[in-house]
This record gives structure tokens, C-alpha cells and sequence, in this order.
């Protein structure tokens, strides 16, 4: 669903092939295939080696790096992606500096996305799977919702969580314009998951399934709605 649904963003707003891409922080190349495949060419940076060695397998060129410092030259690439790095960088310093060097990268026009994960999300997930008996577990989603951010040091990896009006905020206040924040998955990954959780049964394929990202659509003009979502898109223009 994640994955769908951010193809279909980024599809209504990047130029047409074969424009370049710069996929910064682009894992083991998850985008930079169907992007590939769409025709667009991928330059794939990121700072994990076996992500670089898998990322080769895609259809781009890679290289490893950062975020925060990137080799490329100014006005070099047409779009830059950030679908990832925004959340590992917990300081908000740190996102600043790498929205800085996205915007960098492509020229008066070109176009920056970056992803976030909604700060919401933790607590939905584990509503779905029916997790919130433990008190522990209780007291760290609560600082998550309380602060937006996690420590790594049980669970999930240290990150930082947005919401939609802070991921736009940080992207207006990077320069970017024409900014336009997404919820990714809609109002019902957590109904999906849990479905699935306590049944047993894939609803891949299922007209529950079919009807979640129709939902997602039909939630895009009511910024409310950003909360519900698991993950967000920001879109913006140099």
C-alpha cells in the first residue's frame, strides 16, 4: 500500500521521462526501479554498503553517501527524493541541512519529495495489534506523541516522527514552494493491518484492500485527515 500509493504521487508530479533523479537515501533501490523501469534516469545515493550493493540490481547508478553532504554539483538533477533520510535524522538541524542539499541539487523549478513518518503511526499500528495491554509499551508511544521522537533503544530504530503541518513547515522553511503535504496510505492501513492481524487471512487482492487507496484519495483535500496516515509525502519546487 505504502509503496502504491507514493508511486502514484510522485508519478502526478514529476516531469516526464527520462528526466533525472537523484534518490537520496534510496536503500537498496525500492523506487529507483519502477523508476528505472518508468525511464527515468537514477542516481541512487546512500550510506549503507549492502543497500549500494543491492541498489546495483536496479536499473540506476549508485554511490555511497549522506544526506547532509552530497557530491553532487548544483543544478545538477531535475528531481530530488528524500523517502527516507528525514526520519533517520532525528535533529532538526540535521533535516534542515539535508533539504538544503536536496534543493541544491536541482535547478529554479526543479522538484524535491521527501517522506515522514506520521507521529500517529506508532500508535495506530499497535492498536491494530492489539499491543496496548503492556505498560511499557504504553509509556514509550506516549513520549513518541509527546516529543515525536524514539530513542532506538527498544523496538524500532531511532526516529523521528512529523506531523503534516511540521514536515510542511520544515519544507517551506528550506524554500521550498508550491509545498503540498500527503497522507500516504490513507485513514485505514491500521483497519487493513488489523484485519489481517486477528484473522489470519491476506486481504491483498480483497475489495477491503481495493477500497484503501480510493479512501486515501478521497481524504487528500482535508489536511485533518493527515493524521490518519501512516506516512507522509511532501512535494515542493526550488
Amino acid at each position: 500500500m505504502e509503496t502504491v500509493r507514493t508511486q502514484e504521487l510522485l508519478r502526478r508530479h514529476l516531469p516526464p521521462a527520462p528526466a533525472s533523479v537523484l534518490d537520496v537515501g534510496g536503500g537498496p533501490g525500492t523506487h529507483a526501479r519502477w523508476l528505472a523501469e518508468d525511464g527515468y534516469r537514477v542516481h541512487l545515493v546512500d550510506p549503507v554498503p549492502r543497500h549500494i550493493a543491492e541498489a546495483e540490481a536496479s536499473g540506476c547508478s549508485v554511490e555511497p553517501g549522506n544526506a547532509r553532504a552530497l557530491s553532487a554539483r548544483d543544478d545538477s538533477y531535475d528531481v530530488a527524493l528524500l523517502l527516507g533520510p528525514l526520519y533517520h535524522l532525528v535533529d532538526a538541524a540535521d533535516r534542515k541541512t539535508a533539504l538544503a542539499e536536496a534543493r541544491r541539487v536541482v535547478p529554479p523549478g526543479g522538484l524535491v519529495a521527501a517522506a515522514g513518518i506520521n507521529r500517529y503511526a506508532s500508535l495506530f499500528e499497535h492498536t491494530a495489534l492489539a499491543h496496548l495491554d503492556r505498560p511499557a509499551l504504553q509509556d514509550g508511544i506516549g513520549r513518541i506523541l509527546a516529543t515525536g521522537s524514539h530513542d532506538g533503544k527498544k523496538g524500532f530504530t531511532e526516529t523521528h516522527f512529523h506531523t503534516g503541518p511540521e514536515l510542511e513547515a520544515e519544507m517551506r522553511e528550506a524554500g521550498f514552494t508550491d509545498t503540498r503535504v500527503y497522507g500516504v496510505e490513507g485513514p485505514v492501513r491500521a483497519l487493513l493491518k488489523a484485519t489481517e492481524q486477528h484473522t489470519g487471512e491476506s486481504l491483498t487482492g480483497s475489495r477491503m484492500f481495493a477500497s484503501a487507496p480510493a479512501a486515501a484519495r478521497m481524504a487528500e483535500p482535508y489536511p485533518d485527515l493527515l493524521a490518519a496516515s501512516s506516512h507522509l509525502l511532501a512535494v515542493g519546487r526550488n
